[in-house]
């Protein structure tokens, strides 16, 4: 999880979304786990293809041809979703939450802090093994900009920060309180 000190910092697909006054507290992509069904499917054709090349009638050209055009079809995909997947991002602000998404069609969604009043993580079977989680956000009104941020690493600590900046001083109540 990257943590930068300035607004300067960090990828500058992020830092042109920010405010000047803005600082950015944490930025992460998806976990990679988001890359494992096109990268199985992949890897299974590859499979398929090779035992079928393997094992056909030299006679069947145009089956061949075209078993493996299909694979060059997923391996497409997956270098497609990995680009994707390296320039999206989930950023906390100091003053808001963004996700930004899209190679080739950019998308900002973005919530104020001051507007989030509910959220809330999950974990699945697979997520708890892997290291990925699902932060759900809610806020007063009815179309959320960001509700579900899906495969993001380290959703505890990214959840406890961002209810550690939504409610300062219960964070300072239990720092005094431990003191004593």
């Amino acid at each position: 999880m990257r943590q930068p000190t300035s607004a300067a910092r960090g990828p500058v697909a992020v830092s042109k979304y920010l405010l000047p006054r803005e600082v950015q507290v944490a930025t992460v992509r998806q976990h990679p786990a988001v890359l494992l069904p096109v990268g199985s499917q992949a890897l299974i054709g590859l499979l398929v293809a090779g035992v079928l090349s393997a094992t056909l009638a030299s006679g069947s050209h145009l089956v061949l041809a075209v078993l493996w055009i299909a694979w060059g079809v997923l391996l497409l995909r997956l270098v497609w979703k990995a680009i994707n997947w390296a320039v999206d991002y989930f950023v906390i602000t100091t003053e808001r939450l963004l996700l930004t998404t899209g190679l080739l069609t950019r998308k900002v969604a973005m919530m104020p802090l001051s507007k989030v009043t509910d959220m809330s993580f999950s974990r699945s079977f697979g997520g708890r093994i892997l290291g990925y989680g699902e932060i759900i956000v809610e806020s007063a009104g009815q179309n959320q900009a960001i509700d579900h941020v899906k495969f993001i690493p380290y959703p505890e600590q990214l959840y406890l920060l961002v209810c550690g900046m939504l409610f300062p001083s219960s964070s300072e109540d239990a720092e005094t309180s431990d003191e004593l």
